[in-house]
């Protein structure tokens, strides 16, 4: 069984002349142990709701992933591999959610894949608190991941594993590779921690110097594992490549073809008479998985049905949320929540709009999970009904800790899982931190909800370390990221149901430190603040367009009245989100920027971006450099956020 994945492993990289077939050499028999002895799926029902979680932390090594989908019984035909690493093949490069079935997340940047496997290990656990019930463990299976060197030399190995030890996360198994090569050759160069210590004081429990050659020996370890309270690292010791003679043992196997000689000098050493992609039919029958899968999947379904029978409400439930699919009154709240807001008219900060809305939704929405990385009453995600979680306490609140990026490849995970709609903040000027898990995001087109708060110079004395510049615009880069910076609270409460109902994509929500005042607007123009962009103050006979979003839209407001009481009429638009105004047609586009008219655009950040809106011979009232330590309005006035200095580039845009 372990030398199929051999074979298979060395000859799709062959045949693509591309691939790592040392990772998935070297782990053949740890994946023997686990997926013939303790694996729960179904080849034919990749998405069974109680499935266990199977993880490739270090995806670099897919075509371990691939041999194992393939010789289970899932639809990955032997074409599929032959195809590997290959234009729209069901084999790509590192695996991908949703283009190979049975593949549960998309990995390649190291450290990530065990950062989802925590959110996956989370969101079980916390279904099985909410709807699990005597006699009736409906939600009840485990988090297996493969991790490597270079998963615990990322530093977001530290932050989620951290985390998982302390919450005690004790469904979630972790199977790492300890073969001493990377890359660069071995790694006593530069990667001595004694991993061992290293997880036992996160809290997990380690079962070290595991052969990672012996069968026995791992099906052991991972049946030990399933008894601990706490979250498992078994250390394999392995031999990458194992089974080619010539290269085993050294970095010069990690990514890169074998070469026919070296290939047939394998088939020799390990015994491998089967020609390249065929399978003995007795290799076959030891993988099969089908008839093991649809087993247990039928004995959970009779659980399942005895259960809704039991718990109907309940069951309705779980299997909603894990459609993902909303609350049927969920438009109902957000009118009325946007309603409120109309009725307030309240001159407040967006991060506190943004509580607001989070208050109004939450009772409506019980697969809201939030949290914040350490900043929670800064970043205001909290709300009065919610409960902390804690280690042996449910909740529906995560302090995440100073862990951004951690936070954020976690939340990935909990969606990926199902049964869940997270949401986690931290400053605006720290999204770099996440970054990377927020590509990964919209990468996988996940429902992951980024709040950032405190975003811009606006954020005063704090100084540039904390001010962002470029960071809107930066984002606004990475493709399905919708990015959402409103106004005022109406727009606040707007983004927040666009985030909501979005199941293509995450989204950010930007929002100020400072209070800003309220917009009047027709219900028109309420329900356009969903298309990104819309006429907020319009006039007739306009002379120039004004552009802009968040915190600048009053800035923009304040303008056009000064430029009216000289005579010269100006449209206000307000763009809380470039990216969804982007996918408006062109009619309503148009509607909006009006060709022909002059435009000025209004960000307190970089002015590179808004040239693709004003065109060279519009102007941008921006900053290019970085912020100041001194309160807001000074610094607003600074940088030139005036409504004289807008006035004057409306001017000088009318004069050219």
């Amino acid at each position: 069984m372990a030398n199929a994945i051999r074979a298979l492993a060395m000859d799709a990289v062959q045949k693509a002349n591309s691939g790592h077939p040392g990772m998935p050499m070297g782990m053949a028999e740890i994946a023997v142990a686990l997926w013939s002895g303790h694996y729960s799926h179904n080849p034919a029902n990749p998405k069974w709701i109680n499935r266990d979680r199977f993880l490739l932390s270090n995806g670099h090594g897919s075509m371990l992933h691939y041999a194992l989908l393939h010789l289970s019984g899932y639809a990955l035909t032997m074409d599929d591999l032959r195809a590997f690493r290959q234009m729209h093949s069901k084999t790509p490069g590192h695996p991908e959610v949703d283009v190979t079935p049975g593949v549960e997340t998309t990995t390649g940047p190291l450290g990530q894949g065990i950062a989802n496997a925590v959110g996956m290990a989370l969101s079980e656990q916390l279904l099985a608190a909410e709807f699990n019930r005597p006699g009736f463990d409906v939600v009840d299976h485990y988090t297996y991941a493969f991790l490597g060197d270079g998963c615990l030399m990322e530093g977001i190995s530290h932050e989620v594993c951290a985390l998982a030890g302390t919450l005690g996360l004790n469904k979630l198994i972790a199977l790492y590779d300890d073969n001493g090569i990377s890359i660069d050759g071995k790694v006593e160069g530069w990667f001595t921690d004694d991993t061992p210590k290293r997880f036992e004081a996160y809290g997990w429990n380690v079962i070290a110097a595991v052969d990672g050659h012996d069968v026995a020996a791992v099906d052991a370890a991972i049946a030990a594992a399933k008894t601990s309270a706490k979250p498992t690292l078994i250390c394999c010791k392995t031999v990458i490549g194992k089974g080619s003679p010539n290269l085993q043992g050294g970095d010069k196997v990690h990514g890169a073809a074998l070469g026919d000689k070296e290939i047939a000098a394998v088939r020799e050493y390990i015994g491998w008479d089967a020609a390249p992609f065929e399978m003995p039919a007795d290799v076959y029958a030891a993988w099969d998985a089908k008839a093991a899968g649809a087993a247990a999947e039928a004995q959970w379904n009779a659980s399942f049905a005895a259960y809704a029978a039991a718990f109907p409400a309940e069951a309705g439930e779980l299997t909603r949320r894990m459609k993902g699919e909303l609350p049927a009154a969920f438009d109902e709240v957000l009118a009325a929540a946007i309603a409120a807001c109309v009725e307030k008219k309240e001159n407040i900060a967006t991060r506190k709009a943004s509580q607001n809305a989070i208050q109004a939704l939450a009772p409506a929405l019980p697969e809201f999970l939030g949290g914040s990385a350490d900043l929670t009453g800064s970043n205001l995600t909290n709300w009065k009904e919610c409960v902390a979680l804690r280690s042996g306490q449910p909740g529906n609140h995560i302090n995440y800790g100073v862990r951004e990026f951690g936070m954020s490849a976690i939340m990935n995970g909990i969606v990926l899982h199902g049964g869940y709609i997270p949401f986690g903040a931290t400053f605006l000027t720290f999204s770099d931190y996440s970054r990377n898990a927020l590509r990964m995001a919209a990468l996988m087109k996940l429902r992951s909800i980024f709040v950032f708060t405190h975003d811009s110079i606006g954020l005063g004395e704090d100084g540039p370390t904390h001010q962002s510049v470029e960071h809107i615009s930066s984002m606004r880069l990475i493709p399905n990221l919708d990015n959402w910076r409103p106004c005022d609270t109406v727009e606040s409460a707007a983004a927040w149901g666009a985030a909501v109902k979005r199941q293509d994509g995450p989204s950010t929500l930007i929002f100020s430190r400072q209070n800003l005042p309220y917009q009047e607007r027709s219900s028109a123009q309420i329900a356009d603040i969903s298309r990104g962009g819309y006429v907020l103050n319009d006039v007739a006979d306009a002379k120039a367009i004004l552009i802009a979003t968040g915190s600048e839209v009053e800035l923009a407001v304040a303008a056009a009245s000064a430029l009216a009481a000289e005579g010269i009429a100006v449209r206000v638009v307000s763009m809380p989100s470039t990216d969804v105004y982007d996918r408006q047609d062109a009619a309503y586009k148009a509607g909006v920027l009006a060709k022909g008219l002059p435009r000025v655009a209004i960000e307190a950040g970089v002015t590179s971006f808004w040239y693709k809106y004003v065109g060279l011979e519009g102007a941008v009232v921006g900053i290019d450099s970085f912020g100041e330590s001194a309160p807001a309005g000074v610094l607003f006035k600074h940088f030139g956020f005036t409504v004289e200095n807008v006035v004057a580039k409306v001017k000088s845009v009318l004069a050219a």
